[in-house]
Formats: structure tokens, sequence, C-alpha cells
């Protein structure tokens, strides 16, 4: 598996990525939504570097240009409900995709730390031979993005795949790389230091669908 981490280098991300942790700012929810769609412009762009070009004639009002447009079919496929201002960025720069969406939660069968993830809804488009991007934005213990990717690879078998998270913790790290095919892109915006007891992501941010949406029953 291919991991590349963008805070490693300074930019206007970790500035974003600073206020959706600071709980000074988190009464906010549309702040909250904005900055995690803001984060996925930022990791769309550095993702699109990363795709095949196909070369292009533009005519402009004063001659021809030639240039480069994006040569792969991309589908956007994102995890309900936290995922959604995320999958909103990427949209945002690939307007063109397809789009898909998974429910993924997690159930405690016996009401303690124990949990199974469950799989519900899902909505996805075609993915084979296309380029499928798996959005979700914290990747605690891996096994939503696991489950979600065994579903998608349900429809098809893409060209290529990339999972795109905000915030992951070491331990879903190595989860993935233990489930997911050695081909796939991990797209990581920060990288956070463990899980605690609870299996959340320590320093995290809390749960990130409850600040974008308000909490749940």
């Amino acid at each position: 598996m291919q991991i590349h981490i963008l805070s490693e280098n300074n930019s206007v991300l970790n500035h974003f990525l600073g206020q959706i942790r600071n709980v000074n700012v988190h009464n906010d929810s549309m702040r909250f939504r904005r900055n995690i769609e803001r984060i996925g412009e930022i990791m769309a762009y550095e993702l699109s570097k990363e795709l095949h070009y196909k070369n292009i004639e533009i005519q402009s009002p004063l001659g021809i240009k030639k240039t480069t447009e994006i040569g792969d079919q991309l589908v956007l496929c994102s995890i309900l409900r936290a995922g959604l201002p995320l999958h909103l960025g990427f949209l945002n720069y690939f307007d063109n995709a397809e789009n898909g969406f998974i429910s993924a939660y997690r159930h405690h069968p016996n009401n303690d730390d124990y949990f199974e993830i469950v799989v519900q809804y899902q909505a996805i488009a075609d993915i084979n031979d296309k380029s499928v991007l798996l959005i979700d934005p914290m990747l605690a213990t891996g096994q939503s993005i696991v489950a979600a990717f065994n579903k998608l690879m349900e429809r098809g078998t893409p060209a290529a795949i990339h999972i795109a998270v905000v915030i992951a913790a070491p331990e879903g790290i190595a989860y993935l790389k233990n489930h997911l095919p050695d081909t796939c892109h991990l797209w990581i915006a920060a990288l956070d230091e463990k899980l605690n007891e609870h299996s959340y992501i320590v320093p995290g941010l809390g749960d990130a669908g409850d600040l974008a949406f308000g909490e749940k029953l």
C-alpha cells in the first residue's frame, strides 16, 4: 500500500486541521463542515497528481492551446454520514466524477466496547475499470473502510483504488495494510498518535458525524 501523509509539510491544510480539532469552535457545525470540505479540496488536488492524463487541444478566442485533462473515469464513494462534507470537497474538484454512498456504523451488541461493523445502505455507480476514491474522515480501527471496500468489490473490478481520510491512527493503517490490496493508495491529511480504550483516535477531534450534523440517538 502506498501511503501519502499530507500534513508533514506546512500548508494551509494544517490551518484547517487545527480548526476542526479545536473545541472552542466545535459548536459551529457549519464552520466544521466547510473546513472538512476545504480539506477535501486540498486532498483532491494532491491526489490528482497520481491520476492519468491525456493530451487535448483547446480552442481559445485567439488560438489553439495544447494541454492535458484527466483521463481516468472517477467514482467517488463516501461512507455515510460523516463522509458527506469530505465527499463534497472532492466533488468540487472532480466535478465529472460518478458517485456512490455506503452506510457503515459501529454496532455494540453487548453495550460494551466490543463492536461489529454493520453495512446497510448502498448506492454505488459502476466501478469496472474506473478509479475509485473511497472517502471517510476518520481512520480509527479500519474496520468500516474494509467493510465498505468489500461491499464495493461486489460491484466490479476497478482500475485503481484510492482511500482518503482526514485523520488516521496507526492501528487503522496497519489493519488496512493487512486487509486491502498492496496496489491501494492511502491518502491521509494527518496521522495521530493512537486509539484509546474505546477505539477512538487520540488526540483526534471527536465524532466527525456529530460535529457536522448534530448528535445522533
